[in-house]
């Protein structure tokens, strides 16, 4: 296990803990920390975090193992998915987020299967989950129909300053996301 310290640049303000779990993300993604600082700091910007905001933030990248024990204990569902997102605390969108924002953890293997499946580049689809799980942190769900509209309509904003095409565009959900991930 490997832990990196983001710069408080991505975005500034939030300091973004990288730990490491499964080293094989380094060789799929050797650029990882500049990825996940980009995506971050994209939805950062895009939710309308405020420029003055200091917090933390955790990112775990994992393994289908690790992810299937979270999503068991914490979820009650006993298989892996692409990604979590623990809020400290659950705030509202736009609600003042506490210091500590939450953790997001990644599994590597669900990450790479939906990239293959979908045909989407992996990067493009590594911070497409960031973007979604940031969102999650901040107080976006979609566990309503309304609520989902608005997340998945902020979601396309925000990727598309990323360069990423709409990921709903050809499907009506997320591929493999659990709605409550």
């Amino acid at each position: 296990m490997s832990e990196t310290a983001f710069p408080a640049a991505y975005p500034p303000g939030l300091d973004i803990l990288l730990t490491v779990e499964d080293a094989e993300w380094l060789r799929l993604l050797p650029d990882a920390a500049d990825q996940i600082g980009a995506a971050i700091g994209a939805a950062a910007r895009g939710a309308g975090l405020d420029a003055a905001y200091a917090g933390e933030l955790g990112v775990t990248l994992s393994g289908d193992a690790a992810v299937r024990a979270l999503n068991a204990s914490w979820r009650a569902k006993d298989k892996p998915t692409n990604i979590l997102s623990f809020p400290l605390v659950q705030i509202a969108p736009g609600d003042s987020p506490p210091p500590m924002l939450g953790d997001l953890v990644l599994a590597r293997e669900t990450l790479e299967r939906e990239a293959i499946a979908d045909g989407k580049r992996l990067t493009d689809h590594f911070r497409h989950l960031l973007v979604h799980g940031m969102l999650h942190l901040l107080g976006h769900d979609h566990e309503e129909a309304l609520a989902a509209e608005r997340m998945e309509r902020l979601e396309v904003a925000i990727l598309s300053t990323l360069a990423i095409a709409d990921p709903y565009a050809d499907s009506e959900a997320l591929a493999g996301a659990d709605p409550a991930s």
